[in-house]
């Protein structure tokens, strides 16, 4: 049975983690296995549920209680469920978005690159994609049109941000994903720097198979329509950070150079929007 507790003041420490911690203070960058992230709405918690994350305590809205939040609420167990009314919540950055609940989880140790890739086809790799809402939007387009992991470089943007996580409808729990130049325990390639990519990383994707396609325009790109690229039996989408797009190391090391062809003098798209038509394109196949 959930054991309920009832906050009449926003100050009151038990909103300490909605209210005011930091994505940095929630990531435990120096052990991400010991952090939380923070999952809004009763259909993104649920989705996080199901993919075996840990629920720390939840927060909803007195009025949801036994409305969208009842299932939820249901699944916590005995783990602390806190309601307050909406004056009090709603002073909660973004409060607004979240259809009346949010759920303090555990973070998980990052799995092996290996594990990841495992029976992977179609993958998509972001390489410092600094932005949350890319992110998000990225792995909800990868879920949907047949992506089978996504990988991340470093400098990406978290995940399990809760802009992220937001943006992606919780489709993050949906795709198996991992960072490169991240330790985790059993993998043949272990390093917490950055020199795991693009060097390494890609040695890696090649000894699995994978042939490598950096969206980029360069005068030898061709068509996201290719022929030679579709026939690929497994295939690694290569994503570049927001402004000055992939590492000419990167390009240079990939198999092919991929562009989506341009009409109206539109030079390219925005990341998340090239991902959704080089997904659609390649997932299928």
């Amino acid at each position: 049975m959930s054991h309920i507790i009832h906050i009449n003041d926003f100050n009151a420490s038990e909103l300490n983690v909605y209210a005011r911690l930091s994505e940095s203070q929630l990531i435990r960058k120096d052990n991400p296995g010991e952090g939380l992230f923070i999952a809004e709405s009763p259909k993104v918690i649920e989705r996080a549920l199901d993919a075996g994350y840990e629920p720390v305590s939840l927060l909803v809205e007195k009025r949801h209680l036994d409305g969208e939040a009842k299932d939820i609420v249901a699944r916590m167990g005995d783990i602390p469920v806190y309601t307050a009314e909406f004056d009090v919540i709603s002073q909660i950055t973004g409060f607004n978005l979240t259809r009346g609940a949010l759920c303090a989880m555990k973070r998980r140790k990052y799995p092996s690159l290996e594990e990841v890739l495992k029976n992977a086809r179609r993958i998509a790799i972001l390489e410092d994609v600094m932005n949350p809402t890319n992110v998000g939007a990225i792995f909800r387009s990868a879920a949907a049109l047949n992506m089978d992991a996504v990988l991340l470089t470093p400098g990406c943007a978290n995940p399990l941000y809760r802009r992220a996580i937001r943006v992606s409808m919780g489709n993050v729990f949906l795709i198996p994903w991992t960072y490169f130049g991240e330790e985790s325990t059993g993998a043949k390639y272990k390093v917490c720097d950055n020199e795991l990519w693009p060097d390494e990383g890609m040695k890696l994707l090649k000894d699995m198979g994978f042939k490598t396609a950096a969206m980029a325009l360069s005068d030898d790109s061709v068509s996201i329509d290719d022929k030679d690229l579709l026939s690929e039996d497994k295939i690694a989408v290569i994503l570049g950070t927001e402004g000055d797009g992939l590492k000419n190391t990167t390009i240079s090391g990939c198999d092919y150079t991929v562009k989506i062809p341009m009409a109206n003098g539109v030079d390219s798209l925005n990341v998340a929007a090239a991902s959704a038509v080089a997904f659609w394109m390649l997932g299928n196949r």
